[in-house]
């Protein structure tokens, strides 16, 4: 069979058995072996299964994933994320509309010490949604904010979405970390900047600020700040690699938890379980995706693809603009993680032809794969809040985000107009 058609039945095949539901890291790796052995014949293809999954789990560099894993479930049953948010309300709800901006700061504070933008919308409805229903907001706007606060948590490092980018393409993944402070900031303040101007008429009114009762809150943040220093500022110096900072984020946060008497021995073996459930899961679509790869690269997908774009006379910054359209389609129906496993060995050649750098692209896709996080028909984040706030109906949920993916996308276009917002950190490491 022709190698082209056996890729287009295998990319067939694939959303066939994703659409009855069976698991993407399964799908993709039976597809992968399968079309594998249509090409070079069984005896490589059993060979390949058999090394594929033990060269992907020992690899060093992706020893981080549990261990971020496990820092953030730690940190959540710490209690770290109403901390952050109590000490966004003191200081901010002074401002009308303060318990919405502390819900976005709150946001990107948990999802320095998270990593998963799943956790961090469901962290916060428990927390935020209550307390904005309360002080009268609508469930457009609470849900809102929370399903678009919550998108930073896989661009603010660490992430682990990042961090797969790396791993699939060889990007430096500290470096990736720290070229995402920026825009993750960013995206914060722009947040904010809508909830003011969008909602700022059916705001409810402001309240009282306590320089005292601030001050006080801040007490409770010092251990995320810690953490922050620890990991990200470890990093940038260039003392720890990705991997030793992860490993010393765990320790840290466990240390801190059982110091404070927020985790008890019960609910610290609780949450090493929890964090190696979710690591498998992880792990499981790595080994598929890494599987799916060998098939894309005997059937030479990415080679063709970099040749079909190229011809198409539309340029480097039409071919990236084609590249986002394609993304921003599939994430009407794929996760974030699904996306960057299933496109990225396909576009990467792309972008390399093209000349753009891989940091600075890993940032623009992780963006891009966030919108498809809050835009409907899957928005993972809007089903997480609809399963925690059930009252509230998915249309709710959806016509809350409608302004902050139009910020989302004039973020994306200032960044690609202007890359050194997302390179001068990176540029300036040791």
């Amino acid at each position: 069979m022709n190698n082209e058609l056996l890729a287009i039945g295998g990319f067939v095949v694939l959303f066939a058995l994703m659409a009855v539901r069976v698991p993407i890291g399964v799908a993709m790796g039976l597809v992968g072996v399968g079309g594998f052995a249509g090409v070079v014949g069984w005896g490589p293809a059993l060979n390949l299964l058999s090394q594929s999954p033990i060269a992907s789990i020992t690899d060093f560099n992706l020893t981080l994933i549990p261990f971020f894993v496990l820092m953030g479930v730690l940190a959540t049953n710490s209690g770290m994320s109403s901390e952050l948010f109590r000490a966004g309300r003191a200081w901010l709800g002074g401002f009308k509309g303060g318990l919405g901006l502390a819900s976005v700061g709150a946001c990107g504070g948990f999802a320095a010490i998270c990593g998963s933008s799943v956790a961090t919308a469901a962290t916060m409805t428990k927390i935020a949604y209550p307390e904005m229903k309360q002080a009268g907001y609508s469930d457009a706007a609470a849900t809102g904010i929370i399903a678009a606060g919550g998108t930073v948590g896989i661009l603010i490092p660490p992430s682990v979405v990042l961090a797969i980018y790396g791993f699939m393409t060889e990007t430096d993944i500290g470096t990736l970390f720290i070229a995402g402070i920026v825009p993750g900031i960013l995206a914060v303040l722009m947040y904010m900047l809508t909830v003011r101007v969008w909602y700022g008429r059916q705001l409810p009114a402001a309240e009282p600020f306590s320089l005292r009762e601030g001050l006080a809150a801040l007490r409770g943040v010092w251990a995320v700040g810690l953490l922050f220093i620890a990991v990200i500022l470890s990093i940038y110096f260039g003392v720890v690699t990705a991997t030793e900072a992860a490993a010393m984020g765990a320790l840290i946060t466990a240390i801190i938890g059982l110091v404070r008497r927020r985790l008890t021995m019960t609910s610290l073996v609780d949450s090493l379980v929890e964090a190696l459930r979710t690591s498998v899961s992880i792990y499981v679509v790595l080994i598929g995706a890494t599987l799916f790869g060998y098939f894309l690269a005997v059937t030479q997908v990415p080679q063709d693809m970099t040749a079909f774009l190229t011809d198409l006379g539309a340029g480097r910054y039409g071919t990236l603009v084609l590249i986002l359209l394609l993304f921003l389609v599939m994430g009407c129906f794929l996760d974030a993680m699904a996306m960057i496993i299933l496109m990225i060995p396909i576009v990467f050649p792309v972008i390399v032809e093209l000349g753009f750098d891989p940091v600075w692209f890993g940032i623009i896709i992780v963006m891009t794969v966030e919108l498809g996080l809050i835009t409907p028909p899957v928005g993972m984040n809007v089903y997480v809040i609809n399963s925690i706030a059930q009252r509230v109906s998915l249309v709710t949920i959806f016509r809350g985000v409608l302004p902050f993916v139009t910020v989302d996308v004039l973020r994306l276009i200032l960044l690609i107009a202007f890359p050194t917002i997302v390179m001068f950190l990176p540029n300036s490491m040791n």
